[in-house]
Order: C-alpha cells, then structure tokens, then sequence
C-alpha cells in the first residue's frame, strides 16, 4: 500500500523503517498507476467531444481567421509589410487509410489528455522521489511543481499559437510549381502541430534546466554569460529551423521568447550561485 494511504501512526512507523527495493517498486507502482489513471480520464472527456476538438482546436491552425492569423494581419498594418498577412492557407486535408479518422480521433485524445494531466501526473511522480531527497535538497526544490507545470503550458500555448501557424502557413503556401497541389495527409498535419507545441513545451523548461544544473554545480551565470553570444546564435539557428519562412518576423517572434528563457535562465543560476556562497560564507564564520 502506498505511504499516501496510510494513516498518520502508520506513516511515522514506516518513516523509520527502510523501504526495501521491492517496497520501492511498489510505491513507484501506485504513483504510475494514478498519473497514467488522470491522462486515461482526460483522454476520455477529449475522446466525448473530440469532434469540437477538432474543429475547434486541432482544425484552428488550418483557418485563416485563427487568432495568430488574425493578429499578424495587424502586424502588417502596423509594419508595412503585406506579406506578413495570412488571408489563404493553399491545402486540403484527406485521410487516406480506412481507419486513419478513428485512429487520430484516439491519438489526438490521448496526447489531449497528456497535456492537461501534465500537472498532475508530474506531481505524482515528484511524490516519489521528495521523499528520497534531504531536508536542503527539499528546501531548494520547494515549488518545482508549480513551475515546471507553469513552463510546460506556457511553452505549449507558445508552440500552439505562435510556431504551429507560422510553420503551417509557410509549409502549406509554399509551391514548387502551381501544377502540384497541396493534399495533406491529416496524420503529417497533426504530427507538425504536436511536434512544434509538445517541443517547445520541452524547451520552456529551459530556467528549471539551469536550476538543476546549477544547484548540482554544473552550470554557473558566468559560464552563461560568457556564451550569450553563441546562445543566441544557437536560438536564431532553431527559430529559423523551427519556423521555415524565410520573413524575418515570424523568427524575430520565435527568437524572442526563447532568448528571454536564457535571460531568466542566467538570472535563476545566479541566484543559486549567491545562494551557496552565502551558505559557504556562514558555515566558515560558525
């Protein structure tokens, strides 16, 4: 039985006890049991109204009046530059196997519910491993929920809204001669859509990166600040690959947010720096 069952006697008996490896096991067990229950129970509610789903959600990016069409129309207005404006999306979508629909309505549902059990699946399985941790160790890492799940929808927000169209857009436009239609399959569609948000949902997680590599000593700011430079070579590299348009503002967009992430980044691994100097300097003094 899981220590999270167990009534407060039992708790404070089985905390003075070492938990055997098998013990281990079976407490991972339960803890991958519930966070795989919560994506299964999202996965279902999505997989009831997965045609608003998709028409809604997934077919969003695919409609020239989705939000980011809509706003960068604006940008081009403010800016001058026409081409910036999306008024056509040059495709079609087809499924091209018999059950291609059935089996993207329960794909798209299970990485749906991913998404919106993500907080709580990855609170599950940080249950698991606090306890493993010393009472520093647990001091440091207080509110690592909260954050790495904040990150996680923020990057994905960012892929959904941001590189998802702009890839889409380009992709969908671009023709090697007008004699080739644009007949997409759905699977290549949805996999550029999860692709781009799922990755930079990955990427957001960038600050709690560096938090980690710093607190074990790895990465330091001054190392940081040393190769900004390159890191910012480094993003332009993967938001030019990550938005194929060659327009400089779909980048720039891309480019923006990612150089802030490595901003925050050198200001989180800084503070741990200041953090462990301080306790280097009381534990001198004591």
């Amino acid at each position: 039985m899981p220590l999270d069952q167990l009534t407060d006697e039992e708790i404070e008996s089985e905390e003075g006890k070492e938990m055997s490896f098998l013990d281990h096991l079976e407490e991972l067990r339960w803890h991958i049991i519930r966070a795989v229950g919560s994506i299964f129970v999202f996965a279902l509610i999505a997989f009831v109204y997965i045609e608003d789903i998709f028409r809604i959600v997934i077919m969003g990016p695919k409609n020239p009046d989705f939000w980011t069409y809509r706003m960068m129309c604006k940008l081009s207005e403010i800016s001058g530059y026409t081409d910036l404006c999306v008024t056509k999306l040059n495709f079609e979508l087809q499924a091209l196997g018999v059950s291609d629909q059935f089996t993207m309505a329960l794909t798209s549902s299970a990485i749906i519910g991913l998404c919106f059990a993500f907080p709580y699946a990855f609170w599950e399985l940080w249950r698991f491993i606090k306890p493993g941790l010393r009472n520093v160790e647990k001091e440091a890492a207080r509110g690592a929920v909260f954050f790495v799940s904040l990150l996680f929808l923020l990057g994905l927000f960012f892929g959904y809204f941001i590189v998802s169209p702009l890839a889409i857009n380009f992709l969908a436009n671009y023709q090697i001669t007008p004699d080739i239609k644009n007949q997409f399959d759905i699977t290549s569609y949805i996999g550029i859509l999860v692709t781009l948000s799922l990755g930079c949902a990955l990427i957001f997680q960038m600050p709690m990166i560096a938090y980690v590599l710093s607190k074990v000593g790895i990465l330091t700011p001054k190392f940081m600040r040393e190769y900004r430079k390159h890191a910012w070579i480094v993003i332009l590299v993967v938001a030019g690959i990550i938005t194929p348009s060659p327009d400089i503002y779909s980048q720039v967009l891309v480019a923006l947010p990612l150089a802030m992430l490595y901003e925050v980044s050198i200001i989180v691994s800084g503070r741990i720096e200041k953090a462990r100097l301080k306790a280097q300097r009381e534990l001198m003094n004591s």
